[in-house]
């Protein structure tokens, strides 16, 4: 699995604390972590919450990224932009406890951690407990496992919503503010990253329209 690592300019101070917290749970499981940025909070480009679902969606859809690890300072807002895009179904993770149920009730594509609220002592900690559980088996299993099957099909029924619901996303990053859509995809890891992994020849065309 392709799990990419996004962080909004609040928070872009942790970003190298969450990304050796996931490195060190995710790795020895054989997935393979892509951190976008933020880096520090001097980085060129500044991500805004807003434009982190922008670049999560883009990554999802494109398949340059199988999950993504996000968050903003109470995780409220990099969760609300996340989902409202098609393609991302992105929740609000605290714990170990929300990690796996929201992994095998919603089997979600992406989850948004509050990484001001609540990060004391021992949040590193915390954000380990939160990868194993996340990732410690098969998302969508259901739980507990006698309610699998309504679990499953209520997730179905989400996702053909939100085909209906949402445009493609190729229209919508064009009717998007350009300088906010070319501000989301600017930082280094994009330019790094995803033009060897995205898998969407047409999406990536209206990427490369976008940044030219």
């Amino acid at each position: 699995m392709k799990i990419a690592l996004i962080n909004e300019n609040s928070q872009a101070g942790k970003n190298a604390i969450i990304e050796n917290a996931l490195k060190k749970v995710v790795e020895p499981m054989g997935h393979q972590v892509y951190n976008y940025g933020m880096y520090s909070a001097d980085d060129e480009a500044q991500l805004t919450y807003v434009q982190v679902g922008i670049l999560a969606a883009v990554l999802l859809n494109s398949g340059a990224a199988d999950y993504v690890i996000t968050g903003c300072g109470t995780g409220e807002g990099a969760m609300l932009a996340c989902n409202s895009f098609p393609g991302v179904i992105c929740g609000h993770v605290e714990d170990a406890l929300d990690a796996y149920t929201f992994a095998q009730i919603n089997d979600g594509n992406a989850i948004a951690i509050p990484f001001a609220k609540g990060f004391g002592w021992g949040g590193d900690l915390n954000l380990e407990y939160i990868f194993e559980k996340l990732y410690v088996e098969e998302s969508g299993r259901g739980y507990p496992r006698e309610r699998a099957v309504p679990e499953q099909r209520n997730k179905k029924i989400l996702d053909q919503v939100k085909t209906v619901t949402y445009q493609d996303l190729g229209t919508i990053l064009k009717n998007l503010d350009r300088e906010l859509v070319k501000g989301a995809l600017a930082t280094k890891g994009f330019g790094e990253y995803f033009w060897d992994n995205c898998k969407d020849e047409d999406l990536k065309a209206v990427v490369k329209e976008i940044l030219a």
